[in-house]
């Protein structure tokens, strides 16, 4: 029945020799034809990529003291193709992590080839994770940024986002510079997602970023942000700004503002207080603003130092009535008296005598309605109207404050420009930057011009020394020095409509020593209880630039002459 053994044999070797025919067919095509697209698809089953974080570089104090920096960290990943059992890796995993474990078992059972269980892990935490050897679970080397003060001028700082990219304040506007360069590594797994020692194992070093150098003077904002916490308390304020700022430089020494937060926790901050108030927010100044009416009039020639006029107590220009702070018969005054008594009457007669055209001039030569171009984001223009639009009450209330808004850095500004003999002097934040090598990159030089001449700037110093030292600004006297400065109270605008509401922002701004000036001093409460400038401005001003003063080692200097007085 069955064919002869030979036969038989022979059919067996056909079919032995077709079916090794196709496997030699089969192994050609693989090994020729596809052999280029199966080393690919190998390649990319075994080679994976990662980026290496640069450093990001430190924002450093003037002196050199380190306001922010990042430190090592690690970051914790999973390959869910490689995770043998997720219930128990999720159940050793997320007790170390700190996060809870459902979180952790959802992303070891979703889809693709990489989930994050955890960014910017301390490296201890991530060493006790990586001891546990679990199948899929792997580790890429990253920073995560710290503020050593902690709430240290964290309006100005800003903070970073947990990929490292800045996000607010300094750290936003320097992203590119402090940043650095990613280098890159490439390294080939194994099926568990082990390295394969003898593998692939490629890296390009990235690029440190650079360190920047800001002009903040860490004790002086310590001390700045203890006080004005200080006064807000004191005065039941909503708020505050306070700045300090050498006018021949334009530094800013401290910038603050009340309430701040903490930028090692952010995400938990109200939005508002994200903001940094001093350049971003507005207000209407108010009685501090009549130190540009006085330096037009002078500097024009429209008044005179010992010019004495007699000065009602109101003025009424079309149905708009004004009156001074305080009720009192018609006295004879100089510009000396108007200023020390912050007549707004009388700075309303100075104003007529220089003129709309004019007074819109000085204010757009102090600076206001324009940006200083600090160099930082969002910064706040300003509002005052161009002259066109100007009603017929404009000139008066422009000359008091009342009715334009400036940011606390503008008029920080204004008030630099006396003390600097004329000269305004751009604002700035940061000194420089140091490379990775450690070389020094100076800033560009601070953009200059002047603005009223160096005898205005003079009288004018006269004006607001004799201001403090027998008018509204008696509470900002610092022993041993003498003080040049101005006193606003200022009433606040409503938000939704025209108007005013009953709330007051207080504010003092001066500079000392009067005659030899090193610091300008701005601070700004909102809405105290007790409204007045003098009385919730003016202490703050005072231990605050006398902190400032010993820390800087600035000696006094002679007293300024006395203005011609009534």
């Amino acid at each position: 029945m069955n064919g002869p053994p030979l036969k038989r044999l022979g059919g067996l070797l056909g079919v032995l020799l077709v079916g090794f025919a196709g496997i030699v067919v089969r192994l050609g095509v693989l090994q020729v034809r596809d052999a280029s697209a199966l080393e690919t698809l190998a390649m990319k089953q075994r080679i994976r990529t990662v980026d290496l974080p640069a450093r990001r570089g430190a924002l450093l104090d003037r002196n050199g003291e380190r306001l922010a920096l990042s430190l090592p960290a690690r970051d914790v990943y999973a390959d869910p193709r490689y995770v043998r059992d997720p219930q128990r890796t999720a159940a050793r995993v997320a007790p170390i992590l700190h996060i809870p474990k459902r979180r952790v078992l959802s992303a070891l059972r979703a889809g693709g080839t990489f989930v994050w269980l955890a960014r910017q892990v301390d490296a201890g935490v991530a060493a006790k994770v990586e001891r546990l050897d679990l199948p899929g679970i792997g580790f890429l080397d990253d920073t995560k940024r710290y503020y050593p003060g902690g709430p240290i001028a964290p309006q100005v700082l800003g903070f970073v986002g947990v990929d490292g990219t800045g996000l607010a304040g300094l750290e936003l506007q320097y992203q590119k510079d402090i940043s650095g360069r990613s280098g890159a590594r490439t390294v080939e797994i194994d099926p568990s997602g082990h390295l394969i020692p003898q593998g692939v194992n490629r890296d390009v070093p990235p690029v440190p970023g650079n360190d920047v150098v800001t002009t903040i003077d860490r004790d002086i904002q310590y001390r700045v942000q203890l006080e004005l916490r200080h006064a807000v308390i004191q005065n039941r304020a909503r708020g505050g700004t306070v700045i300090v700022m050498d006018p021949r430089t334009g530094d800013v020494l401290a910038m603050a503002s009340y309430p701040w937060f903490d930028p090692d926790r952010f995400s938990t901050a109200p939005p508002a207080r994200l903001r940094n108030p001093a350049i971003v927010d507005v207000y209407e100044p108010g009685s501090v603003n009549k130190v540009i009416t006085a330096s037009g009039a002078l500097q024009e020639g429209t008044w005179s130092m010992v010019r004495r006029i007699v000065v009602p107590d109101h003025l009424r220009v079309g149905p708009t009535v004004f009156h001074d702070a305080e009720s009192h018969p018609p006295q004879e005054m100089t510009l000396g008296d108007i200023i020390a008594h912050s007549s707004n009457v009388g700075t309303m007669r100075v104003a007529a005598s220089l003129g709309s055209e004019r007074l819109a001039q000085f204010l757009a030569r102090f600076g206001l309605g324009t940006p200083t171009g600090v160099r930082f984001p969002g910064e706040a223009p300003g509002i005052v109207p161009p002259l066109f639009q100007w009603n017929s009450a404009s000139l008066e209330s422009f000359a008091v404050g009342q009715g334009l808004a400036v940011t606390p850095l503008q008029m920080a500004a204004v008030y630099s420009v006396v003390a600097d003999h004329g000269v305004w002097v751009q604002p700035r934040l940061v000194r420089g930057e140091l490379d990775p090598e450690g070389r020094f990159h100076p800033a560009p030089r601070p953009h200059q011009r002047r603005v009223i001449s160096k005898d205005t700037a003079g009288q004018v110093t006269q004006l607001l020394s004799y201001a403090v030292d027998a008018g509204t600004g008696g509470n900002a006297q610092i022993p041993g020095y003498w003080v040049a400065g101005k006193t606003g109270t200022a009433q606040v605008p409503k938000k939704t409509r025209l108007g005013y509401t009953n709330k007051y922002d207080a504010s003092f701004i001066g500079f000392t020593p009067a005659s030899r000036p090193r610091l300008v001093v701005a601070c700004i409460l909102d809405q105290p209880v007790t409204q007045y400038g003098a009385v919730a401005a003016a202490p703050l001003f005072k231990t605050v630039a006398r902190y400032a003063l010993a820390r800087l080692h600035v000696a006094p200097a002679p007293r300024p002459p006395i203005p011609p007085h009534v």
